[in-house]
Parts: structure tokens; sequence; C-alpha cells
């Protein structure tokens, strides 16, 4: 548990201290600006405080949130599930390859007229493209995941007779997990990206109809407020999964004996490397126990 936390310490520190570092650059270098359409970080901060405190941008940030989760979690459970299944048999994976490649690469925006002019303006079309543009990382990363697990373990797991169901749960899910994850993240930008798109066409509320109303009404500090504030959503989106990753894979993150023994450094007289040695040993033991 302590290796796990000090490895996501570690991860927040390597994801926050560029970010941070931009921020006091842009902070400085934009102090003094005078230009109408790049305002100073300050004024933008303080239209985003003043938005998010008496204006209606925090009904706007809910409304863009819970599209987002609504639509990323259904895309997470058909992606994962039917990934699974295609990954696990071959000649379905390979009978469904040139469709799935197909569908992946027909851009998702494409579709914002035609689901807007159907559904109308209210939140279930946003979800549904939501959806249908993420539920492709998340699919091919899983269908990839499953179909990667080393064979040996799939043997093993059929020659001691065991349970599709329970082999699905306990070997199949947990070995494809990282590559999931990986796909999970991906989506994730997808559908931030949707998310702004189609709350710019065919909405009348949400971060993305904010920074149109804004920009139509030449209120540019809001609108860099309102883009700054969709940057913010995304990021905290991939640092917050970023903590269901280590919570999740803490072996995967976790460096093997071997590659800790392999760092360390050689002794060079041989009572140093016999006492080396001997410490590798009982760390070994100490891990078995």
């Amino acid at each position: 548990m302590h290796i796990v936390s000090s490895g996501l310490v570690r991860s927040f520190l390597k994801q926050l201290w560029l970010p941070v570092m931009v921020v006091a650059v842009l902070w400085v270098a934009t102090a003094r600006s005078g230009s109408f359409y790049f305002p100073p970080l300050s004024e933008m901060a303080g239209a985003l405080w003043t938005g998010l405190t008496e204006g209606d941008l925090k009904g706007d940030l809910v409304f863009s949130l819970r599209n987002i989760a609504l639509g990323t979690v259904i895309a997470t459970v058909v992606g994962v599930g039917l990934g699974a299944v295609i990954g696990e048999y071959d000649r379905l994976r390979r009978a469904t390859a040139p469709l799935l490649d197909f569908a992946r690469a027909t851009p998702t925006v494409a579709f914002v007229p035609v689901i807007i002019l159907t559904l109308g303006i209210g939140a279930a079309p946003k979800v549904l493209l939501i959806f249908i543009g993420s539920v492709w990382p998340i699919l091919l990363n899983t269908i990839s995941g499953v179909h990667g697990i080393n064979p040996a373990v799939r043997e093993s797991a059929r020659s001691y007779r065991i349970p599709w169901r329970l082999r699905l749960l306990k070997v199949v899910l947990p070995g494809a997990l990282p590559q999931i994850f990986a796909g999970v993240r991906i989506a994730l930008s997808v559908a931030v990206v949707l998310m702004v798109v189609s709350e710019i066409y065919g909405s009348p509320v949400g971060l993305g109809n904010f920074i149109l109303r804004s920009g139509s009404s030449f209120q540019v500090t809001d609108t860099w407020a309102g883009t700054i504030l969709i940057g913010i959503l995304g990021y905290s989106l991939s640092l917050l999964l970023l903590v269901c990753e280590h919570a999740l894979l803490g072996w995967y993150f976790q460096r093997p004996p071997r590659a800790r023994r392999a760092a360390r450094p050689r002794a060079d007289h041989s009572s140093g490397h016999d006492a080396a040695q001997h410490a590798d040993q009982n760390a070994d033991q100490n891990e078995v126990s």
C-alpha cells in the first residue's frame, strides 16, 4: 500500500509541475497586456471565479459534467462488455475487424446535425454523441488487451475447468485492465471535445453554449474564462482517472523484486558482494512471507 501511495504521489507531481509552471509564466507575461483579445490571466481568473460564484457558469458546468459522465460510463460498460466477448473469440475478432475500423475512422462530429435534428437540443443527444465518440477507443483497447493475454494463462484456466464467467472476471478482465484504462483515457479527451461541439451547435445551456454566447457578445474575458474552465475540467478528469488506475492496478505499477535488485549498485569486493546477495535473499524471503 505504501508503494502504491508513493507511486501515486510521484505520478501527481509529474502531472502537475508543467501546468503550474505554464500558469505562472503566463500570469507574469500577461500582467501588463493591453490587448482586447488577450487580456491578462488575472482578469480571466477573476471572470472565471465570478461566473462560478455569482453567474450561470456553475449550472453550465454541472450540465456539461453530467453529460460527460453519463456518456463515458455508458461507453465504458458497452465497450468493455463487447470488447471482452470479441477479444475472446478469434473468428469473431477477425470478422468484426473491418467494420470496427470503418466505424472508428468515421468522424463523430459529422453526426452532430443528424442527432440534433432527430433528438432535439436536450441532454439526450449530447449523451448519445459522447457515447458514439467514446466507445471506440474503449472497445478497441479492450479487444487488444483481451487478445494479448498470455496463451499459457488461458490454457491453465481451461485445464482447471474454470467456468467462463469466473475466468472472465478473475483472469481476462484483470489482465486487460491496463489497456482498458488507456482506452478510457483517450475516450475522456474525446468526450470533452464532443461535449463542447454538441453544446455549441445545439444547446441552450452548457460550457460550449457559454463560450458561444460570450464570443457572440464580444465578452472576451468571459470567453477565455469558459475555455480555461473546459481545460481544467478535462485535466481534472484525467487526474481522477489516474487515481482510479493506481487504486485498481497497484500490482501493475509496482516493480518486481528482480528489477529492484538490478537497480542496486554492485559491490567492488567479494565480501560486499556476499553481503548484498544475502540482503537480496532476505528481502525475497520477506516478500514471500
